[in-house]
């Protein structure tokens, strides 16, 4: 069974500093795009950051871009989320998700078959 685990959320205030972890079991994802999707209350969900299996890839969604690093650790099958200078449009549910194919790098949510429970982040002004 595949699970995904996020953890490292929590209430900061504006301008700190948060790491997001998701370690993945049940599977390996060394060849699978990881990301991170968020969601804010009345909001859809978006794609914060998207890695490739090896690392080489990645995308930042314009409002993160410079501020947030995604990084991932294939022999721990975990990906990281490295959150700087936060702000409170940032205040969300972040998930991590492995995407549906090997060697493939996606945006949308569709295209990810495994989620994490989410984790919750809030930054207050």
């Amino acid at each position: 069974q595949v699970q995904l685990v996020e953890s490292g959320g929590g209430l900061v205030q504006t301008g700190s500093s948060l790491r997001l972890s998701c370690a993945a079991s049940g599977d390996t994802f060394s060849k699978h795009a990881l990301a991170w999707f968020r969601q804010a209350p009345g909001m859809e969900r978006e794609c914060v950051s998207t890695i490739s299996g090896s690392g080489g890839r990645t995308y930042y969604a314009d409002v993160v871009k410079g501020r947030f690093t995604i990084s991932r650790d294939n022999a721990k099958n975990t990906v990281y989320l490295e959150m700087n200078s936060l702000k409170p449009e940032d205040t969300a549910v972040y998930y991590c998700a492995a995407d549906r194919s090997p060697f493939g790098f996606h945006l949308k949510d569709n295209e990810y078959d495994y989620w994490g429970q989410g984790t919750q982040v809030t930054v207050s002004s």
